[in-house]
């Protein structure tokens, strides 16, 4: 039976209670994000279980965190999640779909979402398993625009997405001038082929710094030492 939660150094996430558990997509994109004492203003769009909001909240000491999902089983377990973590007064959870949520008026300096990327797969029989999984609620075009009107002017929206979903995403962010100013290529295993990019778009304009990163060795189970570096703030055995 799988466990209901994920223990972290610093942390705990409950995940019994939403559709999309703990996994890597998650921690690469908290972990990797461009965070530091600088950002006071962050929202994680598409929130899950609050992972990614509880790990910005852990490298960013004086922000303000706010985790909005559609999914009312995903909105109680951050919820929860939230009240029993060290950050519970700088973390907020929010039920909303995207396009009836109200932005902070100030602006965000950062704005993270692993969104749903399927689009043409077989959908699941769990209503809240699809909704995570799959594009129909949070189309990256509204997700975009939404970034676009909600972003300070220095900040930027930070995505992790399936590899071959590259090109289309920066075609369509350029459309609402916001600009891929960094990406990183995330490959399994040394050998395999890459799964996913994680993305930063901003409204500078400037020349895009690539980056790859392998997850494990060529023995199976064992870390990368660029992994592991990223994320030994977090993981209990590292």
């Amino acid at each position: 039976m799988p466990t209901p939660y994920f223990q972290f150094k610093q942390f705990t996430v409950w995940h019994d209670q939403c559709a999309m558990k703990v996994g890597t997509d998650g921690v690469l994109l908290g972990a990797w994000a461009p965070a530091d004492s600088a950002c006071s203003n962050i929202l994680d769009v598409g929130c899950g279980s609050g992972l990614v909001a509880l790990m910005l909240a852990q490298r960013c000491p004086q922000a303000l965190v706010t985790a909005v999902d559609i999914d009312e089983g995903a909105y109680r377990q951050s919820e929860l999640n939230f009240r029993q973590s060290p950050w519970s007064s700088r973390l907020r959870a929010v039920h909303s779909p995207v396009r009836h949520f109200r932005p902070d008026q100030s602006g965000y300096d950062l704005i993270v979402s692993n969104p749903p990327f399927f689009t043409h797969s077989l959908k699941t029989p769990q209503p809240a398993r699809t909704t995570a999984r799959h594009n129909d609620t949070l189309p990256l075009t509204e997700l975009l625009i939404f970034a676009a009107g909600a972003l300070k002017k220095t900040g930027s929206i930070v995505l992790i997405l399936p590899v071959t979903d590259k090109e289309k995403c920066v075609k369509l962010a350029e459309s609402v001038e916001l600009f891929c100013s960094r990406s990183l290529t995330v490959i399994p295993k040394p050998g395999a082929a890459p799964k996913r990019v994680l993305l930063v778009l901003g409204r500078e304009n400037s020349p895009e710094e690539t980056g790859e990163l392998t997850i494990e060795t060529e023995k199976r189970g064992v870390y990368s030492p660029q992994f592991s570096a990223l994320v030994r703030d977090f993981y209990l055995k590292l």
